[in-house]
């Protein structure tokens, strides 16, 4: 299993939020370049990065911060947050990002979708995220039509290959991640599953590397000294 420490950009820092809400956020550090070399340093070989104010408002603001990450670590870099058309997926690529990750727009725009996958093939990778069981949309902020089986149906058959499914409910709350779930979605798709939400402890990522599931991001628990990166990562081998 493969594992994504993750940083949240917001004003060029490094940021979380309680539960995906935006009057709820924590600045972790000033310099997300410095985050993302410590995780290097503890043996990651990718990281997972969401341009909040990108997801907020549609327009991704974080390019320069993607490339210096890239270029100054190496990692294997995915990107999320607000991106609605091909120029800023292409402008991502450019950056140095390896993947990119629709969200809104996979859900309300299947025709960007398909010319997104078209184009860029298994670079694009697919944000389900889910509340009540339902796939939530525009940061966590409004509820879609489609249920969570419903989507991932959907994205298996159009061809996507890699998704991100998050658990808002477990999203930065510290009580362990929606394990069940992340084991369910593995057996029933030919996804590539990435568990996010609520991964607090190296026995959560043990579990997860032990039902098969692609991959698990690390978000809060590595900042506040829940979970030693450098163990998650030579527990999910």
């Amino acid at each position: 299993m493969k594992i994504f420490p993750a940083i949240d950009l917001f004003d060029n820092k490094a940021v979380r939020l309680f539960k995906g809400d935006y009057a709820q956020m924590t600045v972790y550090n000033d310099d997300p370049v410095a985050v993302a070399k410590d995780f290097k340093a503890q043996g990651a070989e990718n990281i997972h990065l969401v341009d909040l104010a990108g997801a907020k408002t549609g327009k991704p603001v974080h390019f320069e911060v993607v490339k210096r990450i890239v270029e100054e670590t190496g990692l294997f870099a995915e990107i999320g947050g607000g991106i609605r058309d091909l120029s800023t997926i292409e402008k991502y690529l450019r950056a140095g990002a390896s993947r990119v990750i629709l969200g809104t727009a996979a859900v309300t725009d299947e025709s960007f979708l398909k010319a997104a996958l078209e184009k860029y093939g298994e670079k694009i990778a697919v944000g389900a995220d889910v509340s009540e069981g339902r796939i939530v949309i525009k940061g966590w902020i409004e509820k879609s039509q489609y249920t969570l089986d419903a989507f991932l149906e959907k994205m298996q058959a159009l061809g996507v290959q890699t998704v991100i499914c998050t658990d808002v409910s477990k999203d930065g709350a510290m009580k362990g991640t929606n394990r069940e779930l992340y084991k369910t979605l593995t057996e029933k798709y030919a996804l590539n599953v990435i568990a996010s939400g609520g991964v607090s402890s190296v026995e959560d990522v043990s579990a997860l590397a032990k039902s098969g599931v692609y991959g698990a991001i690390i978000g809060k628990a590595y900042y506040i000294g829940a979970i030693d990166l450098k163990e998650a990562i030579e527990v999910a081998k």
